[in-house]
């Protein structure tokens, strides 16, 4: 009942931004694009073996292909956090952060349909498009905080766009102790932090 409210509200055009009839259009015609890319998912998964059951037999997937489709247009229209989607749905955050990088790749090779029935896959595309028929482009430059990438990852160190402040900005305390500490520096007592108060009263009484 959960996942029917969440259907039923999320294909409002409000949230989608398309009407429920192109939604339905939509959803047929990414069926098939979906099958075969979940097959060869599952394909890769399985080590190269042929599967062993007819498709569809098995635990029924939570999340239908117009709920998949859902959650990520929402995401990509309205930038509502993972997090947020899943409270709608009921189900983990981690579900909805799959769904969208599934859906994402399907989406993009279908392109955007133009008036003109020409359609746009990439930026140049687009500002091709915008340049020969006159139109102004607005980007959203709005930043959306992420996830750090895990330790001993690659890119760990490396600035992400839209995380959090304290950790590129190299006024921050915290930021400039860990970098003292990593050439072998040291702060200065700190009066209130419990680890300095004996060295800060030493310092007092030889002034």
């Amino acid at each position: 009942m959960w996942i029917k409210k969440a259907r039923a509200a999320l294909s409002h055009p409000a949230f989608t931004g398309i009407s429920r009839n192109h939604l339905d259009r939509l959803v047929a015609e990414l069926a098939d694009p979906f099958a075969a890319a979940r097959e060869g998912r599952l394909h890769q998964r399985r080590g190269g073996r042929q599967r062993h059951r007819w498709p569809g037999a098995g635990h029924p997937e939570t999340l239908t292909l117009r709920d998949r489709l859902l959650c990520t247009l929402v995401w990509l229209r309205l930038a509502l956090p993972h997090q947020a989607i899943a409270v709608l749905y009921g189900v983990e955050r981690s579900t909805v952060s799959k769904t969208i990088a599934q859906m994402r790749p399907l989406l993009a090779n279908r392109g955007f349909a133009t008036g003109s029935g020409q359609r746009l896959h990439t930026l140049t595309d687009l500002f091709a498009y915008a340049c020969a028929e006159g139109l102004v482009v607005r980007l959203d430059g709005t930043e959306i905080q992420v996830r750090r990438p895990k330790a001993g990852s690659p890119g760990r160190r490396a600035f992400i766009s839209g995380q959090e402040e304290t950790e590129h900005d190299q006024s921050h305390p915290r930021v400039r102790r860990r970098r003292q500490a990593a050439v072998g520096g040291r702060d200065p007592p700190r009066p209130h932090a419990r680890p300095d108060r004996s060295a800060y009263r030493r310092n007092c009484r030889s002034d």
